[in-house]
């Protein structure tokens, strides 16, 4: 089974942090064996952590990722302009971000950056009201002199449709535009629907741009491309290359990374074994609301794994995690022994974590 890398939801921004995915229930066992954990239904006796995704074939219906890197920096030769339209934008006043695109637009009719630029405010509705169609209008005057990040911002928009007529194959052509330009999240995105074919080549060619994306810091291709290593898809199968990736998505902040880096540990799938730092792993990405880790970290509370035992802590990530349609029966069981005031404890301290942004 393969485990499914995220496809991700963002607005058309600049700059933006990649999300988490989420994962299907996992099944209990107590106590838990020490052999590597699996994926398998639950059993007589049951893994205590397994891999966090159902491992299917990635999906490329409705993927969408449309964070553009940053206007390259203007160097010494330019007009100084370009630092003000783009600080501006930086430090939140888009108004005048707008004006001083359109007064370098005026002085340098063929400003590709400054194309690009008016291009995401009119896509996010910043100083200026939303206006998809005219932010495809700019994206394509900057895309036709080569801008990578224009490319990249049309490419999504024709993919997806959303303010002007989808056209997949159009937005396939400048995705691959994009990538050869060196644009790093079109690389992911391209390897993200190479991954979705069978052919050799393709995958071999999703692999190598998911490693240029990964390298470039893109957070959710370490995450990527450390779960082609562990499934030895596309790439030969290596768990110490795998976790090395998760480890680097973890510390870059992608939630899914965090995740299964915790497994690795839990495991000592690729690396040494460490419970204490599997638990740390859990708890961020608990607390960022991913349901799989609120699950993870709830039975080992519950088997004092790595952390304390603690049955209301274990009952309040169980709360958490169910409250989000992952569901538990092995730890419904554990909840169900508690006293009435230790529930009442795990819920308010449930809620509190729920409400938290």
């Amino acid at each position: 089974m393969r485990r499914a890398l995220p496809l991700l939801a963002l607005g058309l921004t600049l700059l933006a942090a990649p999300a988490g995915a989420q994962a299907p229930q996992v099944p209990a066992a107590e106590p838990a064996p020490a052999e590597p954990l699996s994926v398998e239904p639950l059993s007589v006796e049951p893994p205590l952590l397994t891999a966090p995704a159902g491992r299917e074939p990635v999906e490329t219906n409705g993927f969408r990722d449309t964070t553009l890197a940053a206007p390259p920096p203007v160097g010494a030769e330019a007009d100084p302009d370009a630092d003000l339209a783009y600080g501006a934008f930086q430090r939140g006043y888009y108004l005048t971000a707008f004006h001083r695109a359109t007064q370098r637009l005026e002085r340098l009719p063929d400003d590709a950056a400054a194309m690009t630029l008016l291009g995401e405010l009119y896509a996010q509705g910043l100083g200026v009201p939303q206006d998809v169609a005219r932010a495809a209008d700019w994206y394509r005057l900057a895309a036709r002199r080569g801008d990578p990040n224009a490319l990249f911002a049309l490419a999504m928009i024709a993919i997806e449709g959303e303010g002007v007529p989808a056209d997949p194959r159009e937005g396939r052509a400048l995705l691959e535009r994009a990538a050869e330009a060196g644009h790093p999240r079109a690389a992911y995105n391209l390897a993200l629907l190479l991954l979705g074919s069978e052919e050799e080549a393709d995958l071999a060619r999703a692999a190598e741009l998911m490693r240029l994306a990964a390298e470039a810091d893109v957070a959710p291709a370490q995450h990527a491309l450390g779960v082609l290593y562990a499934e030895g898809r596309a790439l030969e199968e290596d768990p110490i290359a795998a976790a090395a990736w998760f480890s680097r998505a973890a510390r870059s902040g992608d939630v899914a990374g965090m995740v299964e880096y915790a497994i690795a540990l839990f495991n000592g799938a690729g690396l040494a074994a460490n419970e204490e730092e599997a638990a740390r792993w859990f708890r961020e990405a608990a607390f960022r609301g991913n349901a799989v880790a609120q699950n993870r970290l709830a039975r080992l509370h519950a088997q004092g794994r790595g952390v304390a035992q603690d049955p209301v802590e274990a009952a309040a990530w169980h709360l958490a995690a169910a409250s989000q349609g992952l569901d538990d029966a092995w730890l419904d069981e554990a909840l169900a022994r508690l006293t009435p005031d230790e529930r009442a404890d795990a819920l308010a301290l449930a809620e509190s974590r729920l409400s938290q942004p």
